[in-house]
């Protein structure tokens, strides 16, 4: 099983790319802005049950099989890094265009939740974290991979329902001037922009 040492340095990379909004945070965001917070709330546990199937996904097999290959590991480490550099350099390039308000159609809880779902099972980010970064705190003499990882999702799960809890309150209560803000949109962009690179910059300097 992974040491408290990992599970603080996994904490803390977990929560620096769940805080980045990407399409998960973005859908919980429009949920509850345009619905409220039980809409939102609703779209959290939506799309961290989609989380599961990336955990199902890295824990039977994903994983140990990128661990047991240097090559494979290595090439899907990369991929990984040059996902997010392009992700933060097209967050730091946006420019936003005059914002207006846009109206979104009113959906049942059942169908925002099952949006939400297939909205994180098709989310890239989640994808590259699982696959580029989650082998990293994977340590094949801790014993097997299987069950480390198991944990390390779990973990996932916990603080992406808390980080993604908090999105939809705030963007609930916020909701008027989440709508008329650029300059907080693009003060966004520029620090997701930031994380995103930082996060390249650290699976770069990670050991395989």
């Amino acid at each position: 099983m992974p040491d408290l040492a990992t599970l603080a340095v996994f904490s803390a990379a977990t929560l620096a790319m769940l805080l980045v909004p990407g399409p998960a945070v973005l859908f919980i965001v429009t949920r509850s802005v345009a619905q409220g917070r039980s809409a939102g709330l609703v779209s959290v546990l939506g799309v961290h049950t989609g989380s599961l199937v990336h955990i199902a996904g890295a824990a039977f097999g994903i994983s140990a099989v990128l661990a047991a290959s240097a090559t494979a590991f290595t090439v899907v480490k990369y991929v990984g890094v040059a996902y997010l550099v392009w992700l933060g350099l097209r967050k730091l390039m946006h420019r936003g265009e005059a914002e207006a308000a846009v109206e979104v159609a009113a959906h049942s809880k059942r169908r925002m939740f099952w949006e939400g779902f297939v909205v994180n099972v098709l989310n890239p980010k989640t994808a590259i974290f699982f696959l580029a970064f989650l082998p990293q705190f994977a340590d094949q003499h801790a014993g097997p991979i299987g069950p480390q990882i198991l944990v390390l999702g779990a973990v996932w799960i916990v603080l992406g329902l808390a980080s993604d809890g908090v999105y939809a309150l705030l963007s609930s209560a916020l909701a008027g001037r989440i709508r008329r803000s650029a300059r907080a949109r693009r003060r966004l962009d520029v620090g997701s922009g930031v994380v995103y690179l930082g996060l390249a910059a650290w699976l770069t300097a990670a050991k395989n």
